[in-house]
């Protein structure tokens, strides 16, 4: 499968609406290689939940890419650039417990080194490792609740070569991302 083209990047406006509190709500994530299921956690990070349940609502992940397979370690995703780069144009804040654990199966929200601890744009990863070993800086998203052999088959086509750049060996392609709740 070839890679899809690069979509704009920061074009976006911040989400108005609010996630119910005590609502359920899971983002389907189809990709070439299969589904997997997140279940949100509007609790731990209610800021990071509407954007993406917002963002995924418009189409912003489809036609992306996952641009870092790091084996072992982590799938990243949610980038309209596919560079890693690129988010929506706005950013949301939930700051994670101060015992945070990013444990496989734990999707949280990547950030750049220099922003505040639970800084999200679009950009979400997906453990794979039993304990990433990371600190309480990533807002947490939710947790990977069926389809974790799709998210383990993904983190194979990560070039080990490649280190922590994860650079893909083939393209893993975010095709829809369907949220049902309430």
């Amino acid at each position: 499968m070839q890679a899809p083209a690069p979509k704009p990047d920061g074009e976006r406006q911040p989400p108005r609406r609010r996630l119910e509190a005590d609502g359920s709500y899971r983002a389907t994530v189809t990709t070439n290689c299969g589904d997997f299921e997140i279940e949100v956690d509007v609790k731990a990070a209610p800021r990071t939940a509407a954007s993406f349940v917002a963002l995924a609502g418009d189409g912003f992940f489809e036609q992306t890419v996952f641009h870092r397979i790091v084996p072992g370690f982590v799938i990243q995703g949610g980038d309209p650039t596919g560079t890693g780069m690129g988010g929506p144009g706005y950013k949301t804040v939930d700051r994670p417990p101060r015992g945070a654990q990013y444990t496989k199966g734990v999707v949280a929200m990547a950030k750049a080194g220099d922003e505040r601890p639970g800084t999200a744009g679009s950009q979400f990863f997906v453990v794979t490792a039993p304990d990433a070993g990371l600190p309480p800086d990533y807002a947490l998203l939710g947790e990977v609740r069926d389809g974790l052999d799709v998210v383990d088959r993904i983190a194979q086509l990560g070039d080990p070569a490649s280190g922590q750049a994860g650079t893909p060996l083939e393209p893993v392609v975010v095709e829809k991302v369907a949220v049902s709740g309430p």
